[in-house]
């Protein structure tokens, strides 16, 4: 059996490099085809017919307009009569035609009657929420009333994150044609290829074998795209009754920001309490949240600081008329951050102790404390901590305030169950083969360097063939798994099928086959590179034959194997300017210095950290769904009202890996997550620090910032 280890860090040739994406001309180009852009012969459009109430009962339903109008292919009714809608937006029918226009004048005909109900659609205050709060239970370590006594002091606050929305550009929807032999043939949006042809199969009482998913590129998932969803079953329905005709449904805007994913919010009063040297001793917490109509998560707080010895945590889920919650990049984690680092903070600020020196000083707190103060000293070098920090609100005279602020995360990132398939042919074709999926994020260009990595070739020199169910299956693109499980299910498959390539190759060199390798672009007796073979005249030896090997990570064993690991951490440092006149945030820069394993493509990676962090950048300062109390609807489910951060609004953003041995000696690590957890924390950090209060709700919007600065509550 190969030795699957990954090479040496000094001795990679592929892995390791900073190279382009695979696809990346492909993009800016316009040339790449995401499921959005198919058109099929004979394709059907189809439009969703949506409840405007929040909560509401169906009286009566009658489409009898809608399957007259000129072009209507098919109706379908999707919450007849007696169905109760929790939200507003919620999928009534559905009209397919041969025109998308046809399709929308239809679906206007459709008549619905409606019993209103009462409904409750914000949470923030839990009093409007009366009776919709179901209480997780009171949490208790050491003991915390003592605790509280005997603090030197205390700080308390109330801190808030609203409910954000997913806004994919690439709205949900897919293009399904059901045929008359009950084949499916499925084009998703989706961060699941593999597994949604299971989900498709039992929606449509059809065999697995007979669902074929193909995807080639996705605009935007972050944990919102795993399901097949009521428009892709009902769209597949009605593909059946008009003969197996291609059915296409991409939400409209407007739908894909109130129903297609959102995150839960996440609120908290809390007591934080310290020795006078800055040594926190209790926690007291109430906290809610809510997703929706299902409820909300629980955010893991106190987060990262999770060894406080004495503590009192009570959570509580508020069930509202909304769509519900989806995963959306480290779920509860950036609730959870920012609702232990805020408090953390103000406490240095009532302690008049430098936040860094709070933060290094209770690194013992947390479950990889070295980490941490490494990561701490080092954002802080990057930021200019030590010239730019200065006590809160002591930001000399003029309107523009500038601060600093500090925010930390963590997360797992092993990788998912992936299987690989390697073909080597004769004339020295190599190809790759996964179910897996690319969300944008180089995942292509990360097998195509671990399998030139593992085959001695260059890069670009093997065939990368992912997004679609032929394949071996992959996992969910979901937690930061799909690296990990990729590049290790790539490196054995690749290695397995060159062991067999060695076997035909060996007679030729005059050596045992446990005795070649693969470098440079040929099959050699190792460490001499003048007994050797052409990788394609290697693969003459093949004769009419060609190999095929499979190589599977198991997540249960990977840890053992060490090809990937789970566990990160990271510092985030925010550097922003305050007009305290208009209230405006600018983002001057962004530190983030985050802990990986073994990186196999560092540009891609920097990417990925930058990427996060402009998440975090909007949904600090701007992002925020606003619903009416009276009607039960999101007032913004637009791009217009709903922002969205532009190049302006995103200042420098520095990003600091640590790529050492230390590192890749842990193998692979998911990316994904971890870097778009702190920078809310951070960014709300440094706007107190810059203006001397805590703006207590983000986003961090001029109102909010001005109202902080009165002293309202807004």
């Amino acid at each position: 059996m190969p030795d699957y280890k990954w090479p040496a860090m000094s001795k990679r040739k592929v892995m390791g490099q900073p190279f382009r994406r695979l696809d990346g001309v492909e993009k800016a180009s316009g040339r790449a085809k995401y499921s959005s852009d198919l058109n099929k012969p004979g394709m059907l459009h189809a439009v969703l017919v949506t409840c405007p109430h929040a909560h509401a009962k169906v009286r009566s339903i009658d489409t009898g307009e809608a399957e007259r109008h000129a072009g209507v292919a098919g109706v379908r009714v999707i919450a007849p009569a007696g169905t109760e809608i929790q939200w507003a937006g919620w999928e009534v029918a559905m009209v397919a035609a041969s025109t998308e226009l046809a399709a929308r004048d239809a679906a206007r005909k459709v008549k619905v009657e409606y019993d209103v109900l009462p409904h409750v659609v914000n949470e923030e205050d839990l009093k409007q929420a009366s009776g919709r709060a179901k209480a997780a239970g009171e949490k208790i370590e050491g003991d915390p009333d003592q605790a509280l006594k005997d603090a030197d002091v205390v700080s308390e606050g109330y801190y808030g994150i609203p409910t954000l929305q997913h806004s994919c550009l690439e709205s949900h929807g897919s293009v399904v044609a059901w045929t008359p032999d009950n084949k499916v043939e499925f084009n998703p949006s989706t961060q699941a290829v593999t597994s949604i042809r299971a989900d498709v199969a039992r929606s449509l009482n059809v065999p697995a074998a007979n669902i074929h998913v193909h995807q080639d590129h996705i605009g935007g998932g972050f944990g919102s795209k795993f399901q097949p969803d009521r428009w892709g079953v009902e769209s597949a329905q009605i593909s059946k009754a008009a003969g197996g005709k291609p059915v296409k449904i991409f939400l409209e805007r407007p739908s894909e920001q109130v129903i297609a994913g959102c995150r839960p919010s996440g609120f908290e009063r809390v007591k934080l309490g310290a020795k006078k040297d800055g040594t926190i001793t209790v926690w007291e917490s109430t906290s809610w949240a809510s997703g929706g109509f299902t409820g909300g998560g629980s955010p893991p707080i106190p987060y990262v600081y999770t060894k406080i010895p004495n503590s009192r945590q009570n959570h509580s889920a508020v069930s509202t008329n909304n769509a519900p919650i989806r995963a959306w990049r480290a779920p509860n984690h950036q609730q959870a951050s920012y609702l232990t680092c805020a408090p953390m903070e103000d406490l240095a600020a009532k302690l008049q102790m430098d936040p860094l020196e709070l933060f290094i000083k209770n690194a013992g707190l947390t479950a990889r404390a070295e980490t941490y103060v490494r990561q701490l000293k080092k954002a802080a070098e990057l930021a200019e901590w030590k010239k730019l920090w200065h006590p809160r609100g002591d930001s000399g005279k003029g309107a523009l305030k500038r601060g600093l602020g500090i925010g930390v995360n963590t997360w797992g990132g092993a990788g998912h169950d992936s299987t690989c398939r390697c073909n080597i042919h004769a004339d020295g074709t190599v190809e790759v083969e996964l179910g897996s999926q690319d969300l944008g994020t180089g995942t292509r260009t990360i097998i195509m360097q671990t399998a030139c990595e593992s085959l001695g070739l260059k890069m670009g020199e093997v065939k990368v063939k992912i997004g679609d169910t032929n394949y071996p299956p992959s996992g969910t693109s979901g937690g930061s798994t799909t690296v990990g499980g990729v590049s290790s299910s790539t490196r054995k498959a690749t290695l397995n099928a060159l062991e067999k390539l060695f076997a035909e190759v060996a007679p030729a060199l005059g050596a045992p086959a446990d005795q070649l390798e693969a470098a440079d672009g040929k099959i050699q007796v190792k460490g001499n590179p003048a007994k050797s073979l052409t990788w394609k005249a290697a693969c003459q030896k093949l004769g009419v034959k060609s190999i095929s090997e499979t190589g599977q990570n198991v997540p249960r064993e990977a840890a053992k194997e060490g090809l990937n690991t789970g566990g990160v951490g990271g510092v985030q440092i925010a550097d922003v300017t305050v007009d305290v006149e208009t209230g405006v945030v600018r983002m001057n820069r962004l530190v983030a210095v985050q802990d990986c394993g073994n990186i196999i493509n560092p540009r891609t990676a920097e990417s990925q950290v930058m990427g996060a962090c402009i998440m975090s950048i909007c949904g600090a300062l701007m992002e925020e769904r606003i619903m009416d109390n009276i009607t039960g609807r999101m007032m913004n489910a637009d791009l217009e009202f709903y922002k969205l951060a532009g190049i302006k609004d995103i200042g420098e953003i520095l990003v600091h890996l640590e790529i050492d041995e230390g590192n890749y000696a842990r193998g692979v690590i998911g990316l994904g997550e971890p870097p778009a957890i702190g920078g809310i924390a951070a960014i709300s950090n440094a706007v107190a620090n810059a203006v001397g209060v805590r703006v207590p709700v983000v986003p961090m919007t001029p109102m909010h910032v001005l109202n902080a600065l009165s002293g309202r509550k807004g």
